[in-house]
């Protein structure tokens, strides 16, 4: 297998590195960033870097263009990640919806969730978390408690999700429930959009020793899920 790249990829790399040294927030590949006091002003000002570097074309690169990326290879995935950290660039606040909930929808969300969605998720202008854990659900998410129950147009939502990183910021986030609790328990469980700020949702900040709160408890409380902000199969998330 022949790795040595293409003329593209290195000018794809060139144009990456031209970017950072012209635009990043601190002296390229020596700076460090700045300490906050506050955890809502780094989000902040990690929300206003993610848009400057989308802008330019290099988050979600490997995303359709319609969405905001440019349709490109695996590869200038990796390169675009090789020059960040040559440069030391801010990380993503929105990393998780760029790798975690962007890509779900992509594989299995329909047209319009993807219309919905997937537009302000590169540049952070909407920024997602993802409610798997439990108290008693860590990696093991077939023993999920969370349930979702049927009623009018959708899904009313009880139980409670831990660890979820910048629950407090998030705008969506994509949750796992039980929505047939007969089946055994890894099956009957379905994936659904919720949103962060609707009625029956309480996020509590979780203090670590640090004295910083990036992970929280959320607690669902016969929150209202719409028909359409189901992802996937139903039973089958």
């Amino acid at each position: 297998m022949d790795l040595t790249p293409t003329t593209e990829q290195e000018e794809f790399r060139a144009e990456c590195r031209a970017w950072l040294e012209a635009n990043l927030p601190w002296d390229y590949g020596v700076g460090l960033p700045p300490l906050f006091d506050d955890l809502a002003e780094e989000v902040a000002f990690l929300r206003g870097w993610q848009q400057r570097l989308a802008d330019a074309g290099f988050v979600g690169v490997t995303w359709p263009s319609e969405f905001g990326g440019r349709d490109a290879t695996p590869l200038h995935h990796y390169i675009v990640q090789e020059e960040l950290a040559r440069a030391r660039a801010p990380e993503l606040v929105g990393r998780i919806g760029v790798n975690l909930v962007g890509p779900t929808l992509l594989a299995h969300g329909t047209d319009a969730q993807k219309a919905r969605w997937l537009p302000g998720i590169l540049r952070a202008d909407q920024l997602l978390c993802q409610l798997f854990s439990e108290p008693d659900a860590g990696s093991d998410l077939a023993a999920v408690a969370t349930r979702a129950t049927p009623v009018d147009g959708g899904w009313e939502l009880r139980g409670q999700k831990v660890w979820t990183s910048y629950a407090q910021f998030a705008d969506w986030g994509l949750c796992l429930a039980r929505t047939d609790p007969d089946a055994p328990k890894n099956r009957g469980i379905s994936a659904f959009m919720v949103d962060m700020h609707a009625p029956g949702v309480d996020i509590r900040p979780l203090r670590q020793i640090t004295d910083e709160s990036d992970f929280n408890e959320v607690f669902f409380d016969g929150v209202f899920v719409a028909d359409d902000q189901l992802v996937g199969p139903l039973h089958d998330g």
